[in-house]
């Protein structure tokens, strides 16, 4: 009887899954500007500088921070900013972000700050399936970062890939 060979685990393809470039859901914090706002609607400068004050920013360590409104309401632009300048010393990242658009712009920077030399002239799969939705710009951002540098890259799962870039 013959051996069974795992050819896939012989082809030398590297399979890199975008879920890891995710940060991991502790990390992530929302700071709602609605809790500052009168009646939801209107921000008054004074007592939003006060609640400021008395803000326990302490909260946001470590954390990377997406500064929004979630309610329908006109917020001044300092406001946020003042909202930034008291997270700075605490918060790891701060962006203009819900949580989907903050988990976006985490991967994305992820990506982009990843050390892709190790892929150099490799055959790389970009992982299609998984229980974790990845966003689109992911891919986008991956395709970007590796082209220039591997062989081949490829979407799918091993037994099944979608071609995207051959080296010639």
């Amino acid at each position: 009887m013959e051996a069974i060979v795992n050819k896939i685990a012989q082809s030398g393809l590297i399979t890199l899954d975008l879920a890891d470039f995710l940060p991991a859901e502790d990390s992530l914090a929302i700071f709602d500007l609605k809790p500052f706002l009168f009646r939801e609607m209107i921000l008054r400068e004074k007592d939003y500088r006060a609640a400021l004050q008395t803000l326990d920013w302490e909260a946001y360590k470590g954390k990377n921070v997406g500064i929004t409104c979630s309610t329908d309401a006109i917020i001044p632009k300092w406001a946020y900013m003042l909202a930034a300048s008291g997270l700075e010393p605490f918060a790891d990242f701060i962006c203009f972000a819900d949580n989907e658009a903050l988990k976006k712009q985490l991967i994305i920077r992820n990506i982009e700050t990843m050390d892709a030399k190790r892929y150099s002239g490799e055959r790389v799969i970009i992982k299609g399936c998984g229980e974790t939705p990845i966003p689109e710009e992911a891919y986008v951002a991956i395709t970007r970062k590796l082209k220039p540098l591997v062989k081949n890259l490829m979407y799918g799962e091993a037994c099944s890939t979608v071609p995207v870039y051959k080296k010639r």
